[in-house]
């Protein structure tokens, strides 16, 4: 299996099926993912948590693998993220990309970026063109 297909595994499997006790099946031990919170390394309990709580606003969730490229250990994919919302059933969409590299089939380094602002916008839960308001000095809340 490919790192493509792993990934792709991974996002059906815990992601979309929800299948929480399928996150260490993919993480090598004690490996976290960067760049999903502010604060640090996202581990399998904090994936626990966080799969949940974002896949809780959506219904219908998507992935697309829009570009790729991988090597011996190494995995590199531009992701298309898309859904409905949970409470109006609006489109909600997002990109991202993700850097990995592997060792026997697991993930032993992940860094992530994912466009959030957009997620949080489209799924309602920011004013309507949320960008523009902080690019002109706008605070929220």
């Amino acid at each position: 299996m490919g790192h493509l297909d792993i990934l792709k595994d991974w996002y059906h499997r815990v992601w979309i099926e929800q299948d929480l006790a399928a996150i260490d099946d993919y993480f090598a031990p004690h490996v976290g993912a960067d760049g999903l919170m502010p604060d640090g390394q996202v581990g399998p309990e904090d994936f626990r948590a966080l799969v949940p709580a974002l896949t809780s606003l959506v219904r219908d969730l998507e992935f697309t693998f829009d570009k790729s490229f991988e090597t011996e250990d190494w995995l590199w994919a531009q992701v298309s993220v898309k859904a409905l919302g949970a409470h109006d059933m609006r489109e909600v969409r997002t990109t991202g990309h993700v850097a990995m590299r592997f060792q026997g089939g697991k993930i032993v380094e992940a860094y992530n970026s994912f466009d959030f602002l957009t997620f949080f916008s489209t799924a309602g839960l920011l004013p309507e063109d949320v960008f523009l308001l902080l690019l002109s000095g706008e605070r929220l809340g």
